[in-house]
């Protein structure tokens, strides 16, 4: 797991994992834009089949909003395009907070990496494009003020499920308050089981680079498995899951339908679901 710096792209940080560890193949759990800090969780080898499971867990974000000012790109690195003289108290912000918690829709920014006719929205938008994003819904379970640096600055934490932008909350929350808003910082404090004061920063990586130290970083695949139900296997079960057929489990904690991973001696063998006795394969796992 990495601490990202700011300044590098998601995909930046993958492939410098990759290299660091020789591995074929890596993906990550959740794009943070260059600016923002803080956890970005990135699967090798088969870990990469745990992907999904990380990137629909809960996330947590600190984040300082600029009051008074809306740019194009909602955060710092945007154009001014409207500006506010009006400041909101602190008893104005906690109180406009709670319309974002519990299930809402929102508009991703325009300079986003969401897909309009296959094309990128922050491409459409550099271009000067006229970029019309729907609505989305997201769960946040928590959004508090924790900090208000000054007048023009509060910092605020969140709570958030699969999809949120972060960017998008200082947005609405800046038009809520009638005064503007734009993220200026951005970290991920935790996501799923993962902690960014656990990360490992890009020069340690670079510093112990195909070094046994190294790979002692690495977290077991079953980290990323965390949220499912494990179910026990036997040895005949396993070899079942392993071919992509239905294998037997013991099941204490699982319902009919039920989404969970199947083990053997700890290890993960399979995810799937949950019928009568038996896990139907959707993933198998190879080690």
């Amino acid at each position: 797991m990495v601490d990202k710096p700011a300044g590098m792209t998601s995909t930046a940080v993958v492939n410098k994992v990759r290299w660091a560890f020789g591995a074929k193949k890596a993906g990550h759990a959740g794009t943070l834009d260059p600016e923002a800090t803080g956890v970005l969780a990135v699967a090798l080898g088969e870990a990469t089949k745990t992907v999904p499971y990380i990137t629909d867990a809960l996330k947590a974000y600190s984040f300082t909003v600029r009051l008074g000012q809306a740019t194009n790109t909602d955060d710092a690195e945007g154009e001014v395009i409207a500006a506010s003289d009006l400041r909101p108290t602190d008893d104005e912000i906690k109180q406009a907070l709670s319309p974002f918690v519990g299930d809402i829709m929102q508009v991703p920014p325009k300079f986003s990496a969401v897909k309009i006719d296959g094309q990128r929205a922050y491409k459409m938008a550099r271009a000067g494009e006229d970029v019309e994003l729907s609505a989305r819904p997201l769960w946040v379970e928590e959004l508090i003020l924790t900090d208000r640096l000054d007048a023009d600055y509060v910092t605020l934490e969140m709570t958030c499920g699969k999809g949120g932008y972060v960017r998008a909350i200082a947005r609405d929350l800046g038009a809520a308050l009638g005064c503007y808003g734009h993220v200026t910082t951005l970290r991920r404090v935790w996501s799923g089981p993962f902690d960014a004061k656990d990360g490992l920063s890009i020069d340690r990586i670079e510093a112990l680079a195909r070094t046994p130290d190294l790979d002692s970083h690495l977290h077991p695949v079953e980290a990323g498995l965390y949220d499912l139900p494990e179910l026990r296997c036997t040895p005949e079960g396993a070899t079942r899951l392993r071919n992509g057929n239905p294998g037997m489990v013991i099941a204490a904690v699982a319902e009919y339908g039920d989404e969970c991973w199947a083990s053997l001696d700890g290890k993960a063998v399979a995810v799937g679901i949950y019928k009568s006795g038996e896990l139907h394969p959707s993933r198998v796992f190879n080690q």
